[in-house]
């Protein structure tokens, strides 16, 4: 077996070999890619031992065959051993995910992509004319006869073959039809909304029932027996697809930027309904653009603020500026340990309040996986905030260091590569101490807002004092803004006002 970078899974019968795409290259986070690597080492292999001939996806002729090949040596295989039928179930749902609308595939290449996914998955997405289901359903029947006979009779490639030119009249295209193939490693790897990958395990389930009619749908999505073989693996350093450790289970990411994915986590632990509603009434005009400010003069009086002696005793509406995207850095280093469940809690409230108030933003947070800096995705500027994101919150552990150097270094590789128009606004940093490196840190800051990216950092101190003495320290590292709160519960607030331009 080999990791090549060119194209999809190649077997060559001829020297038995397998060519596969490297884990990193498929989507999902790291314990995802493993099992559908998993999956698609058994099936090639599969392959390998039932075909005398394997030809080339590339044109319509090849692409059906390989299909009903494909369901045959899956078949052979599974007599052998029942044991990865939850994993081909959950491959099957990444591979449902992968396959285009009919609507994005033009000409004749539309009825082979669905003949594929009738006979792979059941039905077809998207729309077609009836007239092309009408053709799609003939052929994707004569191929579910032709694979029966196959399996039945103990027939291989070559009786197959001789049968595919009969399915490609059906579909009404020619042989060597050019046929775009949909490759899951043509996309990057990023976190996949468990949402989605329960609705299409539950598809594929009812598809296949007759085949898969004893896999439960909630097993193939949980996988825990192969959950610890992948992390007996990752503790060993050997484990497919890369990722950190540590109180977030396996994960995988790209440029050193992990995601959490374990799914067994009690995100509703790191909910308080009290800050969240406080917050929201607190900013209810933010979303306008607009808020109430006190000031010397103004459209109503404030006769507390007037007994208190102040001298801006009234109200006065005020326009905010726009906002713009914010990326959220959060340190989770061993210093916040005593206190991460109420740290997560204000984070979390924070993240809802932004995500209400209609404020495009990305979360980071960086803890240590065993000896290096595990820099972890909560959510990516595309995503929308919700359960999904507050569990990988809630399950990032609180340890190791503050080296703020090196995570700048992994989020700015990823920010600088978005390009101009995708890159948040403002990147804020909230940390409760002193950087490892400050001189490589003030060099950091530097290089964010050579890309017109505002720098403000947030301390946080068990007292008042302390607080003060933190935010002192981040001023002189470079940041346009540096303040601190000594009260967890006023993160959510204080950020928000950094925002409304307080």
């Amino acid at each position: 077996m080999e990791f090549s970078d060119a194209g999809g899974p190649r077997t060559r019968p001829a020297d038995a070999r397998l060519s596969l795409p490297r884990p990193s290259r498929l989507a999902g986070g790291g314990f995802q890619r493993y099992r559908q690597f998993r999956a698609t080492v058994w099936h090639e292999s599969m392959r390998l031992a039932s075909c005398r001939r394997i030809l080339s996806d590339d044109h319509a002729f090849g692409f059906v065959l390989n299909a009903i090949e494909s369901r045959r040596v899956e078949l052979l295989g599974r007599r052998l051993w029942r044991g990865m039928d939850p994993e081909i179930v959950f491959n099957y749902a990444f591979r449902w995910r992968y396959r285009p609308q009919l609507r994005e595939v033009y000409g004749g290449a539309r009825l082979v992509e669905g003949f594929y996914q009738h006979f792979t998955f059941g039905g077809v997405k998207g729309e077609a004319a009836s007239n092309h289901l009408e053709r799609i359903a003939a052929a994707s029947g004569a191929a579910a006869g032709i694979l029966d006979g196959a399996v039945r009779g103990g027939r291989g490639t070559e009786w197959i073959e001789k049968r595919v030119p009969g399915i490609v009249r059906a579909l009404g295209v020619d042989s060597l039809l050019t046929v775009p193939i949909a490759l899951p490693w043509a996309r990057p790897a990023l976190p996949v909304d468990e949402d989605d990958l329960r609705r299409a395990l539950s598809r594929v389930s009812r598809a296949r029932r007759g085949e898969f009619g004893g896999v439960d749908p909630d097993e193939a999505e949980g996988g825990e027996g192969v959950r610890a073989e992948y992390e007996r693996l990752l503790a060993g350093g050997g484990a497919a697809g890369g990722g950190g450790g540590g109180g977030a289970g396996a994960a995988g990411g790209t440029g050193g930027i992990l995601v959490p994915e374990r799914t067994d986590v009690d995100e509703t632990a790191i909910y308080d309904a009290d800050l969240i509603g406080g917050l929201m009434r607190r900013f209810r005009r933010w979303r306008s653009g607009w808020s109430e400010e006190h000031r010397a003069a103004g459209d109503e009086f404030d006769a507390e603020a007037y007994a208190e002696g102040s001298r801006k005793p009234f109200f006065a509406d005020s326009r905010r500026p726009a906002g713009e995207g914010v990326a959220l850095l959060l340190d989770h280093s061993s210093s916040v340990a005593a206190v991460q469940l109420e740290y997560k809690k204000a984070t979390l409230a924070l993240c809802e309040a932004l995500s209400r108030l209609g404020v495009g933003f990305s979360v980071y947070a960086f803890s240590a996986a065993g000896r290096s800096v595990a820099c972890w995705a909560v959510k990516s500027d595309s995503e929308v905030w919700g359960s999904t994101c507050a569990k990988r919150l809630a399950q990032i552990p609180a340890n190791g260091p503050t080296p703020l150097a090196e995570v700048y270094g992994r989020i700015r590789r990823l920010v600088a590569s978005a390009g101009k128009g995708r890159r948040p606004g403002t990147l804020l940093t909230l940390t409760d101490g002193e950087p490892s490196d400050p001189d490589a840190v003030r060099s950091a800051v530097s290089s964010f807002r050579a890309l017109g990216i505002g720098m403000v950092a947030l301390g946080l101190g068990p007292d008042a004092a302390r607080a003060a003495a933190i935010a002192s320290n981040l001023k002189k590292l470079g940041y346009e803004r540096a303040l601190a709160v000594s009260r967890l519960e006023d993160i959510p607030g204080k950020v928000l006002g950094i925002l409304g331009g307080d």
